[in-house]
């Protein structure tokens, strides 16, 4: 499937996201896909923040605000709820952030996927808890400042590895589990329609640059996202039928110091510190490459 291909009709209009946010890329295009027939459960997160104040909802299909905590129990017990009504032509989808998916919604997550029902579950990945401040969550990435990671004279921001949700996602046995980035819109889009055709859980994992957060003007959402692939920082992979398929990673990646200058979060670091992320990122490129090998 071709971004290009998609329908002119848009289920998702007039959002209030910042401006160059990824989180319009995420949702136009993924609803597109899943079309009208589709039920979309937000928990608290910049997504449900900027498509659901009061009094305008931007989703033009049926959409609920859970709790942080409870989106994927949710739309688990809403795909069940359609089964026991005998409704098989519905796509019931989640889109939560990092924060809600990685940390605070990582049980529930678990706990659903483990119930088999039919659902798409996006994590649109910004890095941080971005909706409440800019505090760092599991998946923000090392050397980053955050409000609660702050670079400064005893530390150089996030001192911790991010969570591989992928990984994670593998060890359930999930029926398919992807990685994706709103700068590769035809990957991104070729996902969705894999996870809808899946008889059972799925679940995407979206890089979403933001500006805000991170740092950049808002003209470089797509060019940032780009940048993180090619320097190894981001890899786009799927897991279907017990394989793992590399759809493109940076087998020869480029140096990370220009895209972790590009971006505010990052510009406190020195060679030092560079080198530990770098050394970090050939750690888990060399886990990808041997899935590419297979």
């Amino acid at each position: 499937m071709l971004a290009k291909d998609l329908t002119d009709k848009e289920y998702l209009y007039g959002h209030k996201a910042c401006p160059g946010c990824s989180l319009g890329i995420v949702g136009r295009l993924t609803m597109k896909v899943l079309g009208e027939k589709t039920v979309v459960c937000l928990p608290a997160s910049c997504m449900s923040t900027v498509t659901t104040q009061y009094p305008q909802m931007n989703y033009t299909t049926p959409s609920l605000t859970s709790s942080f905590p409870a989106s994927a129990a949710v739309i688990a017990g809403m795909a069940a709820a359609y089964k026991a009504m005998g409704v098989e032509d519905v796509n019931v989808v989640s889109f939560a952030g990092d924060g809600g998916t990685a940390d605070i919604g990582l049980q529930a997550l678990s706990g659903a996927v483990e119930q088999g029902q039919k659902f798409i579950y996006i994590c649109y990945d910004n890095e941080a808890y971005m909706n409440t401040g800019i505090q760092g969550s599991g998946l923000t990435p090392m050397g980053a400042t955050t409000t609660t990671t702050p670079a400064g004279a005893c530390s150089f921001g996030e001192t911790h590895v991010k969570k591989n949700m992928f990984e994670i996602m593998m060890a359930h046995r999930i029926p398919y589990c992807a990685t994706a980035s709103t700068s590769y819109p035809n990957d991104l889009v070729t996902k969705v329609e894999k996870a809808k055709n899946t008889n059972g859980p799925s679940f995407i994992h979206i890089m979403a640059p933001c500006p805000t957060g991170w740092g950049f003007a808002s003209e470089l959402t797509v060019e940032i996202g780009r940048m993180a692939v090619e320097c190894g920082m981001w890899s786009l992979m799927e897991y279907q039928d017990g394989k793992v398929t590399v759809n493109k990673f940076a087998d020869k990646p480029k140096d990370v110091t220009p895209y972790l200058k590009a971006q505010r979060r990052f510009s406190h670091l020195n060679e030092e510190q560079i080198a530990l992320i770098t050394a970090q990122r050939d750690k888990e490129l060399a886990i990808i490459r041997g899935w590419a090998k297979q």
